[in-house]
């Protein structure tokens, strides 16, 4: 149940919705305070230890404007056991073949896409942005022939750019099914070429600050809030200084730094794991950044002598 206005009580009371009438009725007065409503739930309720082959739902996916159909057409699929399987051999089997999707390659990227994105828990509006990219490629230069879990990782790295989430060519690789960096970068420079000959123009990606990694990082490690505030805080002073060093290696070394100063200190070794980066380039940073502790903690996170007890 839940609250609505009542004309009749003129105040907000508990109403109870009539799924076979489709009336929302206040559970006071009796009142109807709206008719005919349209139920927007779903028709059946499918439970994840139920059988797949029998799919009760009567309607098709969303449409989908990057295909040429709008992702609305029917294909027949096949017979379950215990099914004929006559008709769909024979002449209704010669048809369908004969009329392949033409799209057929674009549903493919486009469901490695998804699961990509599931694996890495990016949202709809990258899965979406990385979509339009790898159309955009399609269509100008088929991707036949390529590495597709290179192409699709790289489609999905641009987007994640270009949405102002970030996330690192390692994480890609984790779930490229064995994809390296080199065949990412290569694929991502291929990408990137045919989108600046088609719009006559630099493709923008944003630009990648340690703070964009930061957060997920620390969640990751299972930071406390006040070690989760004073890392962002000493992340965005170090942005001053004159540290050559990439983004997620400063934010890696500013999390060692500041576990180091707090109760619940982490080990290298696991924050190497988390942030992917060795625990050598995390030691050189923290190095780079020893002589600026004092100006990039937070003074009420750690006083100058904890900061002088920490050793180089």
């Amino acid at each position: 149940m839940a609250d609505s206005y009542c004309a009749d009580c003129k105040r907000l009371t508990e109403v109870v919705f009539d799924h076979s009438a489709g009336d929302t009725i206040c559970s006071e007065c009796g009142l109807v305070l709206e008719a005919y409503s349209v139920d927007e739930t779903s028709e059946w309720r499918i439970f994840a230890n139920e059988s797949s082959d029998h799919d009760p739902v009567r309607v098709g996916g969303p449409l989908n404007p990057l295909l040429s159909d709008g992702g609305l057409s029917t294909v027949i699929a096949k017979p379950t056991s215990g099914g004929s399987t006559e008709l769909l051999s024979g002449s209704l089997g010669k048809l369908q073949a004969r009329g392949s999707h033409p799209d057929r390659n674009l549903i493919q990227a486009f469901k490695s896409i998804s699961a990509m994105s599931d694996r890495l828990g990016l949202v709809t509006t990258i899965k979406d942005r990385a979509n339009e990219i790898y159309k955009k490629v399609e269509d100008q230069k088929p991707l036949r022939g390529r590495n597709q879990e290179a192409i699709v990782a790289a489609c999905l790295y641009i987007a994640c750019r270009q949405e102002n989430k970030p996330r690192t060519v390692k994480e890609f690789c984790s779930v490229a099914n064995g994809t390296t960096k080199k065949e990412i970068g290569r694929a991502k420079e291929f990408i990137v070429k045919h989108l600046e000959a088609e719009m006559g123009q630099s493709v923008e990606m944003g630009t990648i600050h340690a703070s964009d990694y930061l957060r997920r990082f620390c969640s990751n490690l299972g930071m406390t809030n006040q070690a989760v505030k004073a890392a962002q805080e000493a992340v965005q002073k170090s942005e001053d200084l004159d540290i050559r060093r990439s983004p997620i290696s400063v934010a890696a070394a500013v999390i060692y730094i500041i576990t180091q100063l707090s109760n619940d200190t982490k080990p290298l070794k696991e924050i190497s794991i988390v942030t992917r980066v060795a625990e050598g380039t995390i030691k050189n940073v923290y190095k780079d950044l020893f002589h600026h502790l004092a100006r990039i903690i937070p003074d009420w996170f750690a006083n100058e002598e904890d900061i002088k007890n920490l050793k180089l």
